[in-house]
């Protein structure tokens, strides 16, 4: 586990990747945390080999003070799943590129979730993990005026830097 962000001491964004090889792509999303100052843990679960552990931290994460989830994974893409049935907290899931379908496959197993286990699922790869952390970071913000006022300047400084090289020379 490793739980980084902020000086706070407890994780308040959890974010659990199917495979150690997962965390390259995932490290967009703990960079979005950093840059806002979010205290997070990031940890190595599989759903399928570790479905026990994934139940586990999933059914324990609102008592230890995390308020979203990012779950990622690739292929067989259950984790978010598994990781939604066992909690009632936000759970954002991202579909890792994969090596015969390119992600598809995991779109698709993150997506289809059944009615009453919502997962929100973000596009595939490193913009999907980049566009999840800014997610929690909204949801976040709505019940702090600081985040709040981060994330507003975040997104004037996007727009400014847009409209800055909108002026093309052909």
């Amino acid at each position: 586990m490793k739980t980084r962000g902020s000086p706070r001491n407890s994780p308040i964004v959890g974010i659990v990747i199917g495979s150690t090889s997962d965390w390259e792509t995932m490290k967009a999303a703990a960079k979005v945390l950093e840059s806002f100052g979010l205290p997070y843990e990031a940890k190595a679960m599989s759903a399928h080999r570790t479905p026990k552990a994934v139940a586990a931290w999933a059914g324990g994460a609102a008592k230890n003070g995390i308020k979203a989830i990012i779950a990622a994974a690739g292929g067989a893409a259950h984790l978010a799943g598994v990781v939604a049935a066992h909690t009632t907290l936000p759970v954002l899931g991202v579909p890792m590129p994969s090596k015969h379908l390119k992600g598809l496959d995991s779109l698709l197993s993150t997506v289809q979730m059944p009615k009453g286990i919502p997962v929100a699922t973000f596009a595939i790869g490193e913009a999907g993990a980049a566009n999840a952390a800014l997610f929690a970071v909204a949801m976040l913000a709505l019940s702090d005026s600081k985040l709040q006022k981060k994330l507003s300047a975040f997104r004037k400084k996007q727009t400014e830097a847009v409209l800055k090289a909108a002026p093309l020379k052909l």
